[in-house]
Parts: C-alpha cells; sequence; structure tokens
C-alpha cells in the first residue's frame, strides 16, 4: 500500500497544475476527486497533510509524497550559482594577460601599495582595486562599513577605528559608505538573485529628517532575500497605491518575474497594486493572501521579524534618517542580502540561498572590488 501511495504521489508531482506553492512549508495539492485542495505542511520538521488518509490512518499519505517528489524535481533544476570571487592579481586588468611583474610601491600614511607593469600592453596597476587615491586602507575602511552596518552609530564607528590606528571623523564614515554603496548597488544590479515564487510586503514606520515616512519593503518567502523598498510619506492617502505598485514594480525588475503568491498584511493599497501589477487573466496568475493564517504562523510574521530585526534596529541608533534617497537603507539591504549570515538560513546570507555567493573573509572587499573591476570594463 505505501508503494502505491509512493508512486500516485509521483504522478501527481509530474502533472500539471496539481501543486500550489504557498511557502516552504505549506503547500496545496489538488484532491483527485475534485473536491479542492488538501493542505500539507511542515510542522516540526515532519509533514502534515489533512486529507482524511493522513489524519486517521496516519500514514504517509500521496499528497506528501507528492510534495517530496516537487521538492526533488525543483532542487535537480536549480539555475547556476553565481560565485564573486575575491579578487586575485594574477593577470593584467587590463588585457589579461598574465605577463605582470612587480614595478615598485606606492607610498601613502598607511603603508606600501604593490604596483604593477603588463609586459603586453605596458599599463600600469595596483592591487589596491576600488580604494585608489584613498587616504586609508582597504581594510579600514572596509571595517567602517562592518561595523556600522551591525549596528554601532557613525559617531562610535569612528571611535572604535581608533583601536586600528584609523583616526578619521564619522562625516568621513559617512562618506565612504555613500561612495560605496552606490558603487556595490550599481554592480549588484547586474546580478539576478534565484528567488521562490513566494514574496512578502509589509510597510514600517520611520523618522526622515524627523518627519514621519513609511519604508515598503519587498521580501522573498524563502530564501528572506530583500528584493526591493520604497520609501513614502503615507500608507493611507489616496497616493498609498503609487507607493505600493512602484514596490511591485522594482521587485519584477530586479527577479525578472511575477511571484506566485504574494502575502501582505491587510492594507488596501496593496490590493490596488497587486492588480495593477501582477493579476493577469491568464496563467500563471498570482494570488494575493492576505491576513494569512496557517498551522503554526500567524498573520505576516516574517516580514515583521525583518522589520523589527533589520530596519527597526538601525533605526533606533540613527535616531532618524536624514533624506529620503539616503544610501543608508541601499547600505542595509546589501548588509543584509550578501554579508550578514543568518541563524534562520542555516548560517548563510539571502543571497547564497538566492544563488548569489561572495567569497573571502571580508565580503565588503570582495564586493567593493568586483564592483570596481566591473566598472573599468563596463561597454
Amino acid at each position: 500500500m505505501t508503494e502505491a501511495r509512493e508512486l500516485r504521489g509521483k504522478e501527481i508531482a509530474t502533472a500539471s497544475n496539481q501543486i500550489e506553492r504557498v511557502d516552504r512549508r505549506n503547500y496545496q495539492v489538488k484532491s483527485q476527486s475534485g473536491h479542492g485542495f488538501y493542505t500539507v505542511a511542515k510542522h516540526d520538521g515532519l509533514w502534515g497533510c489533512s486529507c482524511p488518509d493522513h489524519i486517521y490512518r496516519e500514514v504517509k499519505c500521496k499528497h506528501i509524497w507528492a510534495v517530496e517528489f516537487s521538492l526533488k524535481l525543483r532542487e535537480a533544476v536549480q539555475p547556476p550559482v553565481t560565485i564573486i570571487e575575491p579578487i586575485d592579481i594574477h593577470a593584467c586588468l587590463y588585457c589579461q594577460s598574465p605577463q605582470i611583474v612587480r614595478d615598485g610601491v606606492r607610498h601613502n600614511n598607511h603603508g606600501n601599495i604593490q604596483k604593477f607593469r603588463c609586459k603586453a600592453c605596458g599599463r600600469y596597476f595596483t592591487i589596491n582595486l576600488g580604494f585608489e587615491r584613498m587616504k586609508h586602507s582597504p581594510q579600514g575602511i572596509t571595517a567602517a562599513m562592518q561595523l556600522y552596518f551591525s549596528g554601532e552609530s557613525l559617531r562610535n564607528t569612528a571611535k572604535s577605528l581608533q583601536l586600528i590606528g584609523v583616526q578619521v571623523s564619522h562625516k568621513t564614515v559617512y562618506l565612504w559608505i555613500k561612495k560605496y554603496v552606490s558603487l556595490m548597488e550599481r554592480y549588484l544590479a547586474q546580478i539576478k538573485p534565484q528567488v521562490s515564487d513566494t514574496w512578502r510586503a509589509d510597510e514600517m514606520y520611520l523618522k526622515i529628517k524627523g518627519n514621519p515616512k513609511y519604508l515598503y519593503a519587498l521580501l522573498d518567502d524563502e530564501t528572506r532575500f530583500w528584493i526591493a523598498k520604497e520609501v513614502a510619506g503615507d500608507k493611507f492617502s489616496h497616493e498609498a497605491p503609487e507607493y505600493a505598485s512602484e514596490l511591485f514594480r522594482q521587485g519584477k525588475e530586479v527577479v525578472g518575474k511575477k511571484p506566485l503568491t504574494l502575502i501582505t498584511d491587510g492594507l488596501h493599497a496593496y490590493e490596488l497594486a497587486y492588480r495593477r501589477e501582477f493579476y493577469a487573466h491568464q496563467k500563471p496568475v498570482t494570488k494575493h493572501v492576505e491576513h494569512l493564517t496557517w498551522r503554526g504562523e500567524k498573520g505576516n510574521e516574517k516580514m515583521e521579524s525583518f522589520n523589527g530585526n533589520t530596519v527597526r534596529s538601525r533605526e533606533k541608533t540613527m535616531r532618524s534618517l536624514k533624506r529620503e534617497d539616503t544610501p543608508i537603507l541601499t547600505g542595509m539591504q546589501i548588509f543584509h542580502n550578501h554579508v550578514r549570515p543568518h541563524m534562520a538560513l542555516g548560517g548563510k546570507t539571502p543571497a547564497e540561498l538566492a544563488g548569489i555567493e561572495t567569497k573571502g573573509e571580508n565580503k565588503w572587499l570582495t564586493l567593493i572590488q568586483n564592483a570596481s573591476k566591473h566598472r573599468m570594463f563596463r561597454p
């Protein structure tokens, strides 16, 4: 009997439109008798199903088999991972020739920087890629970014840098953040994350220059990848759907697709924006879920947790953002997606689960140098 359930599960998994994914722990499997759907959900590491076969016989039903086979099929067709490697100077940055030789050093107040000359094209370059003409070392600058986005204020970051011999003001730290966040943002925009088909949206109150504002954020359910953001003046005015629509438009541009499921709270602006940007009369049709309630999870709690742990904790340290187009929010997004490992994701970053892996002990350095190299050679 178990083999029959397993075989039927394979047939369901390979058929079209039989399984609907709500999130990574909740699935809807179409009843084979044609009477609606059964809910297959994972709780405490075990799959459960709402069908009578599982409830009354306490067996692994064909719907659970179908979900497991579907997940295996999905893993088998995962797209290749994008690897962002640390820059290793073994070839000319301009012509890629391996015929490079050391040719003196450049001196500054914080040490010597090795210079190289390419025998093939005759051009000079240094290993200080991304930090040319900077008075301070790459280690000091990236340490500042790590301290700040880990929760320190600008002034505390400047004080902490004094312990490693970097004497700067808090204004200089902000200028570093502004410069390198912009550089990394342009580079990372060229790489599309491989997110799931379930996205979550929510808004949170914050202050910008003392004025009340709202930050709309779009998050992938499975990888926790922060897809898009939008700063809005209000969430109840007639302009609120425009802000939400812009958030969803950004999400489609960043990822290159629409979600199959959109989870939000009951804000009416989301429903209007969903109809503008995601709804379609032909399949696949994006499903909008409001006030979601599943076993073990109520409402939009994943998004609320993201708002509190990622954004609110950082905003409290700053007391207030100074500009709507501040680089701080983009820096928080880069830090959340590519730098900070998450315990809920098994110690990985959201970008790693989304197919973008940044190598090296100093991920800030890897990102900045690759962004600088990309800028040098872009058309």
